[in-house]
């Protein structure tokens, strides 16, 4: 076998990014939680790897499948502007070990746990008093879903709120070739609807699927003999939701999405028919 060539571009995703199964892959890689358990001489081999090959250096006997799997393992575990190494729970791959915990305790001892979840954000608070409050009186499975949209509210508040300064300035926008033409407020508020969908849809499997259940589990005399399973039992059925929603949501809308011309500000616009009257079409970075 020849030495792999130096054209591969790592920078990029593997997998075509314009189609959803394209995005799914990329993110089914991403949010892998096995990389949690690589160690730290792993982590640093595949930095190797990828820094190397980015000098131009290939690494002997090193294959295609190979160098995507450290580009892939190091971007799960590296910043990708100071190349320092991330914090556990704070990694990509982290996603759903940490909302599994999360949300399986919401829903195991969502009495007391449903609105303490999003105290920290007064509106969420307010839709989870509420809907607690009216669901008092009703069968306990509908007050299971409290949590669930508790999480929805929060999400529409805070992903806004971190993001503000978007809403403010905008965000860089760039034609199909990546050259920058300016900012819009436009495409981040379309980028911040983007991202709270993709929030929310992730929720809906782990927060809706777990409840039914277990509100059937709980009736069979399996579970009321065993009570103590019903933490860890709930805590798996959202993990397993979160190995698939978290991934496929995230692939919902392109990374690397577009907006038409013609909804952006009246001054970039003209300032982009001013450069080049072709284009009718620009892109940005959604975020995650």
């Amino acid at each position: 076998m020849g030495e792999l060539p130096l054209d591969i571009n790592i920078q990029e995703p593997r997998w075509d990014q314009s189609t959803f199964l394209g995005r799914a892959r990329h993110f089914f890689t991403v949010t892998d939680p096995r990389n949690l358990l690589l160690s730290g001489a792993q982590l640093e081999a595949s930095r190797n790897i990828v820094q190397n090959y980015r000098a131009g250096v290939v690494t002997p006997g090193l294959t295609e499948d190979q160098l995507w799997r450290a580009k892939y393992v190091y971007d799960s575990a590296f910043h990708p502007d100071t190349g320092e190494k991330v914090v556990l729970i704070g990694r990509m791959s982290a996603q759903v070990p940490m909302n599994m915990t999360i949300t399986g305790c919401m829903l195991t001892f969502y009495r007391q746990l449903g609105t303490a979840y999003v105290s920290a954000t007064t509106g969420a608070v307010a839709t989870a008093l509420g809907l607690k409050s009216l669901t008092k009186h009703l069968p306990p499975l509908v007050g299971r879903f409290v949590p669930f949209a508790a999480v929805a509210a929060a999400n529409c508040i805070n992903i806004p709120l971190m993001r503000q300064r978007e809403l403010q300035v905008g965000i860089p926008v760039t034609d199909e070739q990546g050259q920058r033409l300016g900012h819009s407020v436009a495409a981040a508020k379309q980028g911040i609807f983007q991202v709270v969908t993709s929030r929310i849809c992730m929720a809906i499997p782990a927060m809706a699927i777990p409840p039914v259940i277990m509100d059937t589990l709980e009736k069979k005399d399996f579970l009321k003999r065993r009570p103590w399973l019903g933490a860890p039992l709930q805590v798996g059925l959202v993990g397993f939701c979160l190995v698939f929603a978290t991934p496929l949501c995230c692939a919902l809308f392109p990374q690397r999405s577009s907006i038409h011309v013609r909804r952006l500000e009246p001054e970039l616009r003209a300032q982009i028919h001013e450069q080049n009257p072709s284009i009718e079409v620009v892109y940005y970075n959604k975020g995650l």
